[in-house]
């Protein structure tokens, strides 16, 4: 078994989560509901091997695809990447080679007897960090364990010492437990003297993005989607003042084609051609890890349908082995109806028993300044939606 939850909930949950919130993590509960669980899983080290193997080609993969993208017109079209981001996509330079994107999250789904698939990646705006690098190495020490997250916080000290944005900024900021949260962990790791603004009260004239009339914003980290901008009033002349160069944006232009789900259809079609684009190595990779992934339902049976850019499991449907809907997510917001959807062969959550029920394991593995650093685990039904809960995930050594 890959995986086993220790421990009992405590019966003085408040203290610890009092503790937690001490700590930075101000959400453990949310409205009188218990968002973090009160137990731990357990992984075996030689999966956890495995996982951090598996990210660190895919995310290899990812890059040579983003970059093949990169200027490609009809392939943005095919990925729903809003046609006001292609300017901005053609003109601006990329970062180096495994840095398109410096904060990125992979979602796997890992079985009970090791069997290691990519569901998403989510490259641009991935929330989950303070869970990942300040909860649940907190909670593994209670348990006597090492967690692997520690290193999480100097890989994005590195990575915005590189960057150097001036602000930090997400919608709601100061209102939104979570975003809030998660812009202040970060500034406080980055280590750098950072100012925290609303993205709704920025103003955007002739390219030039202010905050209050004097605050001119050249560097900003945003969690802020970029798919985003083709739907949103103030979206397009945002697009804009990046395309000119008057303000850049962390993660970068370039990181929305990592984010469309579309890509992983690209590189399932490249590797059935067995393109060239990628060495034997990853085309390996690729068929270990990835799901088969289709732009038009040519699955017949048992298969996901999602939104290209569909996040917290908003658009996601599953299909049962005679092609039959089984069941979609009602609470989220179906992105579909602004950007197109994809096919992928079905791969099932592993079902893990804690105290207050049986639930499904999502497997996240954050990839900082290019280096997959980070594990976070969900725990939800059969799709991850905004009612899954966290849990910490720590490794057992051998």
């Amino acid at each position: 078994m890959i995986f086993e939850v220790m421990g009992t909930p405590s019966n003085n949950r408040e203290i610890k989560v009092q503790q937690l919130a001490a700590l930075g993590f101000t959400w453990a509960d949310l409205e009188d509901e218990a968002y973090w669980i009160d137990q731990l899983v357990i992984m075996e080290q030689r999966a956890y091997v495995e996982l951090i193997h598996a990210a660190e080609a895919l995310w290899q993969v990812f890059d040579k695809a983003a970059r093949y993208v990169i200027g490609r017109r009809h392939l943005y079209y095919l990925l729903s990447i809003p046609e006001v981001l292609w300017e901005g996509l053609d003109r601006l330079q990329p970062n180096p080679e495994r840095f398109i994107s410096r904060y990125a999250r992979f979602d796997f789904t890992v079985s009970q007897d090791g069997r290691i698939k990519l569901l998403e990646l989510n490259a641009d705006t991935p929330t989950g960090y303070v869970e990942a690098s300040i909860a649940t190495p907190w909670l593994c020490e209670q348990y006597g364990l090492e967690s692997p997250n520690k290193a999480m916080k100097e890989h994005i000290r590195r990575a915005w010492e590189i960057e150097a944005p001036d602000y930090a900024a997400c919608i709601a900021y100061g209102q939104h437990k979570e975003d809030t949260g998660t812009i202040d962990a970060l500034v406080a790791h980055s280590g750098r003297q950072m100012t925290c603004v609303d993205c709704l009260d920025l103003a955007i004239d002739e390219g030039i993005v202010k905050v209050g009339e004097e605050h001119i914003i050249s560097k900003m980290f945003a969690l802020y989607p970029k798919e985003w901008m083709g739907v949103d009033d103030g979206g397009e002349a945002l697009a804009y003042a990046i395309e000119e160069q008057l303000i850049q944006l962390f993660n970068p232009l370039h990181a929305v084609i990592l984010q469309s789900k579309g890509l992983q259809a690209l590189i399932w079609d490249l590797h059935l051609e067995q393109s060239e684009l990628f060495s034997k190595w990853e085309h390996a990779a690729i068929e270990a890890y990835m799901l088969p992934t289709f732009t038009s339902p040519d699955l017949t049976g048992y298969y996901v349908s999602k939104s290209m850019f569909g996040r917290e499991g908003g658009s996601v449907e599953l299909y049962n082995e005679q092609g039959e809907l089984e069941v979609k997510d009602e609470a989220g917001f179906d992105t579909s109806v602004f950007f197109e959807r994809v096919y992928q062969q079905r791969a099932d959550l592993p079902e893990l028993s804690f105290a207050h029920g049986t639930k499904h394991l999502l497997t996240g593995l954050f990839v900082l300044n290019g280096v997959p650093c980070g594990i976070l685990g969900r725990a939800g039904g059969r799709i991850t939606g905004n009612s899954s809960q966290f849990v910490a995930i720590g490794v057992k050594r051998d």
